[in-house]
């Protein structure tokens, strides 16, 4: 039986490039002094491919140091996010004004008071940063703007009682990416 014969191949060095036949299986270019010259090629995408490997690495490690309270806060951002685009056209929810200020995701039943409602998108408006930050949400006008958003069974609904939620870590996670899935939905929408 006759051995195969290697089929020619180009030289890996930019400044070469001639047609060689392989000596030896894997060879990519046709003599030592190529292979000195590509080394320096080769090492800096082996450098880029650790470094990226070790990125991943401390990503992983990062994100199992976070608490309870960080993936809470970081859904909670994504949730606000979403609510102030899904209210992009609409005035402040409280003094019913456009303004060029900065706008808040203002719950009408707080997260401290219930934390059940946290996540609730009807308990969560577009308002200016005034009315949120300077007179406590302006809750009298929030209240009269929501019964003619959302109708008074709705807003009745949000004021009663609820039972007691405490979310797990999964469930935080889960509503994380739910809505930062929406929030790009939305903005591929606009655009």
């Amino acid at each position: 039986m006759i051995a195969k014969q290697p089929k020619p191949k180009t030289c890996r060095n930019a400044t070469c490039s001639i047609k060689f036949v392989p000596q030896r299986l894997g060879q990519a270019v046709c003599s030592p002094a190529c292979a000195l010259a590509t080394k320096d090629v080769n090492q800096q995408k082996a450098r880029k491919s650790l470094a990226q490997v070790e990125r991943r690495e401390i990503k992983v490690r990062k994100e199992k140091l976070k608490s309870r309270a960080d993936h809470l806060r970081e859904a909670q951002q994504a949730f606000n996010e979403w609510v102030r685009l899904r209210d992009a056209d609409l005035p402040c929810v409280s003094c019913g004004r456009h303004h060029d200020g900065q706008y808040h995701a203002g719950h009408w039943r707080s997260v401290g008071a219930n934390p059940e409602l946290r996540f609730e998108p009807l308990n969560v408006w577009k308002q200016c940063a005034p009315c949120n930050t300077h007179l406590s949400g302006n809750l009298v006008n929030y209240r009269i703007s929501l019964l003619q958003l959302i109708g008074a069974e709705k807003v009745a609904w949000l004021e009663g009682p609820h039972p007691a939620r405490k979310y797990t870590v999964e469930e935080i996670k889960a509503i994380k990416a739910d809505y930062r899935a929406k929030t790009r939905e939305l903005k591929r929408a606009a655009a």
